[in-house]
């Protein structure tokens, strides 16, 4: 089943019943205006949070001169120990505002990833396979313009590039089964065919009542 991961107007839906998948291919389009205006949002503050750091940058190199300047100074008895002391106690200062600016640089960044995976969620796409597969649209549960939640489904995909054939074997033939053994299934839709396949899994158990044994039976 594909679903949305945010929630939004269903603006466009490319697929119906039947339709035959890629892998990647786009399924849906949620309305995507309120999170490029997230987008944008995240941007502007990453923006004020660099050019914060870049201003604490350069106060911290100011600031540092000025120590450096009072260290001399005071080596030569011309500034008092009180007078490096309140220098040192600015370097400390800038040097703190700066660890912060820092911080708020990278959780504006984290932000700014947040809101651009939140607007390519907006375009819902069917998920890769290992490429052995033959997908296609099995129901469609929406139309467009629908207003969707989070999860909410929009199209079942079958993939039928393998089917799985369950059968049950009562307790004498259950010896005779073993997995990969080559099996040969007929069907009520194909009278005069059949088609091939091996058995893929076998249940260690029987039922209770019934005596059987569920067994699975992969054909291509």
């Amino acid at each position: 089943v594909v679903a949305p991961k945010v929630g939004g107007r269903l603006e466009k839906i490319w697929v119906n019943i039947g339709d035959e998948l890629q892998d990647s291919q786009l399924i849906a389009v949620l309305d995507d205006a309120e999170y490029k205006q997230q987008v944008s949002q995240a941007r502007a503050e990453l923006e004020v949070a660099r050019a914060n750091l870049l201003e604490q940058e350069n106060a911290l190199k100011n600031t540092q001169r000025e120590h450096a300047r009072a260290v001399g100074l005071r080596e030569k008895k011309i500034a008092s120990e009180s007078q490096l002391d309140a220098s040192l106690s600015d370097l400390n200062a800038q040097e703190a505002k700066l660890k912060v600016a820092l911080a708020r640089v990278a959780q504006s960044e984290a932000a700014m990833r947040v809101a651009d995976v939140r607007l390519e969620y907006t375009q819902i796409r069917l998920p890769g396979s290992n490429g052995d597969g033959y997908r296609v649209v099995g129901e469609r549960f929406v139309d467009e313009g629908a207003m969707l939640a989070a999860n909410t489904p929009i199209v079942s995909i079958i993939d039928i590039g393998k089917l799985v054939a369950v059968i049950h074997v009562i307790e004498q033939d259950y010896p005779k089964i073993s997995v990969g053994q080559k099996a040969e299934i007929s069907t009520d839709a194909f009278l005069d065919r059949s088609f091939s396949g091996e058995v893929l899994r076998i249940a260690p158990i029987l039922k209770e009542k019934s005596r059987e044994a569920r067994i699975e039976i992969e054909i291509p």
